[in-house]
């Protein structure tokens, strides 16, 4: 899916890593949230509380998946899942294009 049609966009920005990492929230009908946002360059460290999946749409980071003890690379056309509670590590490698989606549980 290119775009999302029938939303609410968040104005205010979501700002992490002195603005390294940022992103915006967008607000379905349904009652279903995504974000829409751009990592730069470095190395992160991310806590969650929902489940997501994070969507890479343009860009490469490697991951560091909760429980693995191994780095995946993740480039534009590929997504991973996250569980609720967790914490991942990324190194992302060049400017990355993300969309992430909550996951109601």
């Amino acid at each position: 899916m290119s775009e999302f049609n029938d939303v609410t966009i968040v104005k205010a920005a979501n700002i992490y890593f002195d603005g390294k990492v940022t992103s915006r929230a967008v607000k379905f009908a349904d009652g279903s949230r995504k974000t829409l946002g751009i990592m730069m360059p470095g190395e992160y460290n991310f806590d969650t509380a929902e489940a997501e999946i994070m969507e890479i749409l343009a860009g490469k980071m490697d991951v560091k998946l909760p429980g693995s003890d191994e780095w995946q690379t993740f480039t534009a056309g590929h997504s991973f899942d996250v569980p609720a509670n967790a914490n991942f590590g990324l190194v992302v490698h060049e400017v990355t294009d993300y969309c992430c989606s909550y996951i109601a549980g």
